[in-house]
């Protein structure tokens, strides 16, 4: 049985309780997530989404793998990601704002990334001409300024905000559920809960779009199943020697793979018998490179 969440469509009875639903209308897009339980489940944080705003705070350092997560999400979610740099105005420098835009943009092809102030105005309208366009949902840590984002655009203070703690910026969860707020300029806005846990769910496509350029280097590797880990003629591996595809970058890709593969394993068998097969012939491999090394000698 599905369960109704913020932005589903439903079917009530006009001359019954509105409180009983009679039917759960198709979902174009749903934003999934697994849960924190051991149970191979996902929760949904929002359906029937056509952009979904990543938001995050300049207040702190940028966490590049983090917005690779919530992007895998969205992608997979089957909405169009935006990443919105909230509280611009704690970064005066044009210059050093350009930079951190761009680093942002170098992980997130095929997303526009928007720097935004909700004290200044910057990037506000920019922003609800977007979300003026549909239903949206924003994302992100707390203390990322997603209730401010929602109260600018509303244009009257509607979420009860509360000021981030300067030790490391994180807020205090004053958004405790997710409301679905109508916006003056056309469009839905769906604000959620600060987000501790970003678990990936089922999401193989979702990374493949935010790693886009690895997977084109992959074309090029010598076999068509090359794990870019120490595989002969990996075009990938190439690219992080000449310094066009960074460490880090391939490093988190390996991570959000295998997560996911976790993830799916959990209720596929072919996937968990897959992954014993996978971890069977590297301890074959490690046994044979320890014995080779050793001279072929027993102990």
């Amino acid at each position: 049985m599905k369960v109704v969440c913020t932005g589903d469509w439903v079917a009530v009875d006009p001359d019954g309780d509105p409180r009983y639903v009679r039917t759960l209308l198709p979902r174009r897009t749903a934003f999934t997530r697994s849960t924190s339980s051991k149970r191979s489940e996902g929760q949904i944080l929002a359906a029937n989404v056509d952009h979904a705003i990543i938001t995050v705070s300049l207040a702190l350092e940028v966490d590049l793998g983090r917005v690779e997560r919530f992007l895998a999400l969205a992608w997979e979610s089957g909405a169009q990601p935006l990443v919105v740099l909230s509280k611009a105005d704690l970064v005066p420098d044009p210059l050093g704002l350009s930079y951190l835009v761009e680093d942002v943009e170098s992980v997130a092809p095929g997303a526009q990334v928007l720097p935004v102030s909700a004290a200044t105005g910057e990037g506000v309208e920019v922003l609800a001409a977007i979300v003026g366009g549909g239903t949206s949902v924003l994302l992100g840590a707390s203390g990322a300024g997603k209730s401010t984002l929602a109260n600018t655009l509303l244009g009257e203070d509607v979420m009860t905000v509360q000021a981030a703690r300067d030790v490391d910026g994180k807020g205090r969860h004053t958004t405790t559920t997710r409301n679905l707020l109508v916006l003056p300029g056309g469009g839905v806005l769906i604000d959620t809960p600060g987000l501790r846990g970003v678990g990936l769910w089922d999401a193989e496509t979702g990374v493949g779009q935010v790693f886009a350029e690895i997977q084109e280097l992959a074309a090029d590797c010598r076999f068509h199943d090359c794990a870019h880990e120490a595989e002969p003629g990996c075009a990938v591996r190439a690219a992080t020697e000449d310094g066009s595809l960074s460490v880090r970058r391939l490093e988190s890709y390996h991570k959000l793979l295998r997560e996911n593969q976790r993830i799916v394993a959990k209720t596929d068998a072919r996937v968990r018998a897959e992954i014993l097969k996978d971890w069977k012939r590297k301890s074959a491999a490690g046994r044979a490179a320890l014995e080779a090394k050793r001279g072929g000698r027993g102990r």
